[in-house]
């Protein structure tokens, strides 16, 4: 098992396969992509040693993240691969949705078992706006072909004042017959956009306070689940979730750890820096890396640092994919 030396243990892999992505959002990527070339991320092969030796070090859950994750030819194939290795039991990806409607059956029959989309707005305008892509209908579709086909369902929407107040009344209408997990997320500062998150930065807490006055209840975190606390409501088909980074004791249950599309292992979303593996990927000897994955959890950190404006080497969410 991959434990650190705070007594965490590590079940929840997020492996990024690209950087790249073809929307703007005004968070993330507001000038659109401008990374390197795919062939400089990881090979399938190199994949196949990463999860290998991830799973018998007892990691369960592996969400594949981008970038973009979809924008990958052989995404499928990387699905399938991650499904078919020994102990993986929960498979899931990170995806804007534009492909959802066309590929949701395809993924599923891959063996995904969730799927998280980017919904920063129910307004076709302000969506446009954030993301700089006119396709929120064409999404919402995806939603509803990804649930049609038995995934489940998660959908991801940044806090930001800009787009704040009545939206919020409007996701929870959609709540109420629609069976997803709407989790809202506090705006992480990153290298690149520190003025953005100045002007844009909205805490969760006052709404986590408002849905539990509304008789929203917590639900109780199984072994592998992410950082989003989450509640329901009898009134309710769908579910709301908080990812509250600036929080309180938000690290102290931390099961997750980062690889990023360059083969950087990271420790934290806001590590100072990647810690190169790749070495042994292209190698493809799974037990030497097993031996040197345990030797670098000891440099994992109780924290980040965000609360102190220390945003690491994460100059972009794209990098790592949250």
């Amino acid at each position: 098992m991959l434990q650190d030396s705070f007594g965490r243990k590590f079940h929840y892999l997020r492996l990024s396969v690209t950087e790249a992505c073809n929307f703007k959002c005004q968070y993330c990527l507001p000038d659109g992509y401008q990374g390197p070339s795919e062939s400089s991320f990881l090979t399938v092969p190199e994949i196949r040693t990463l999860v290998t030796a991830f799973a018998r070090l007892g990691t369960s859950k592996i969400r594949i993240t981008g970038g973009e994750p979809s924008l990958r030819r052989d995404f499928p194939e990387i699905i399938a691969l991650c499904r078919n290795t020994a102990g993986i039991k929960t498979l899931a990806t990170t995806t804007h949705g534009g492909r959802l409607a066309k590929d949701a059956l395809i993924w599923k029959e891959a063996g995904l078992d969730q799927v998280n989309v980017s919904i920063d707005s129910l307004d076709p305008r302000l969506f446009a706006d954030i993301t700089g892509q006119n396709k929120l209908t064409e999404i919402l579709k995806g939603v509803d072909r990804a649930l049609e086909v038995g995934l489940k369902v998660k959908v991801n929407t940044v806090l930001l004042k800009g787009f704040a107040g009545k939206q919020l009344q409007e996701f929870k209408n959609w709540l109420v017959d629609t069976p997803v997990t709407l989790r809202f997320i506090e705006l992480m500062e990153t290298g690149d956009h520190p003025q953005f998150f100045n002007q844009q930065h909205l805490s969760g807490l006052p709404f986590k306070a408002q849905i539990l006055d509304e008789g929203w209840t917590p639900v109780i975190r199984t072994q592998d689940a992410g950082p989003a606390e989450e509640f329901h409501h009898p009134d309710y088909a769908g579910r709301i979730g908080l990812i509250l980074p600036y929080s309180k004791d938000f690290c102290s249950t931390c099961n997750r750890l980062r690889v990023a599309a360059n083969g950087k292992l990271h420790l934290c979303l806001f590590s100072e820096y990647g810690i190169d593996i790749r070495p042994w990927l292209k190698a493809g000897d799974v037990n030497a890396l097993m031996a040197h994955l345990q030797r670098l959890l000891g440099q994992k950190h109780a924290t980040h640092y965000l609360h102190e404006g220390n945003t690491g080497a994460t100059s972009h969410l794209a990098m790592l994919g949250g």
